[in-house]
């Protein structure tokens, strides 16, 4: 809890962490820094599960990554995963992640919001992957996250046509599930915190966890989940409560 953060802005609560990204000057693009920072965060996650809220500030998301050191990166740096990392890491925290985007949310940036479990947005919100412009290719997760997504067709459209979801569109196709003026958005992000809170936070991971298990892991790996759960005493405790309120 006591880092020292130059690219986040984060905030604690007893059940979940709200992190900014905050490089304003370069609207929020990703650089190692973040990278570093937001792998700190992860590590406290991971310790200490929490739900993660991730959002921007002053209008934008995350532009992408920081061109300045994309330029510069050779193939030594491609096969290190640097950003690719970083997001499956995200994606694999114990508790479920939120992504509130407003304004700008491409390449790296979206890559993020896609290893989110839920996408809320601003109606300024802006999505897309134009790699291709750059000469590169989006390999942070969205070749294969966004046609999990969105289908492949709108997943070749943004990723080999450098198509740019608004925010309507990307509700359209189910890429965020909420839309809300740019004031409101972290009060949506919050209230949708506050309803994963109120849920039991074990059932909570171990749902996420074998939601995730690949298709041969299954039914097995329910089973497992649910047996450690019939154990538990929260369980016990919910059910009873909820047998006492229906005689009521």
């Amino acid at each position: 809890m006591s880092h020292e953060f130059t690219t986040l802005l984060v905030e604690y609560r007893p059940d979940r962490v709200h992190v900014q990204l905050n490089r304003p000057d370069v609207r929020n693009a990703i650089d190692q820094t973040m990278i570093d920072e937001l792998h700190q965060v992860c590590a406290e996650l991971e310790r200490g599960p929490r739900i993660l809220i991730l959002s921007g500030t002053n209008g934008v998301f995350a532009s992408g990554a920081d061109i300045a050191q994309l330029r510069d990166r050779r193939a030594e740096d491609a096969l290190k995963g640097i950003n690719s990392s970083l997001f499956a890491r995200i994606a694999r925290l114990p508790l479920p992640v939120i992504a509130a985007i407003d304004g700008w949310a491409l390449g790296g940036g979206a890559e993020l919001a896609y290893a989110a479990d839920f996408r809320i947005a601003s109606e300024t919100a802006r999505l897309g992957n134009p790699e291709t412009a750059l000469g590169i290719i989006p390999a942070a997760g969205a070749l294969w996250r966004l046609a999990e997504l969105v289908g492949e067709p709108v997943a070749k459209e943004i990723i080999l046509a450098g198509r740019i979801l608004t925010a309507a569109e990307a509700l359209a196709v189910h890429l965020v599930t909420e839309v809300h003026e740019p004031d409101a958005l972290l009060a949506a992000a919050h209230a949708l915190a506050d309803r994963i809170a109120r849920q039991d936070p074990l059932a909570t991971q171990l749902a996420k966890e074998v939601f995730h298990v690949p298709a041969h892991e299954h039914p097995q790996a329910d089973n497992e989940a649910q047996a450690r759960l019939f154990e538990s005493e929260e369980k016990f405790t919910r059910m009873t409560a909820f047998l006492e309120r229906k005689k009521r």
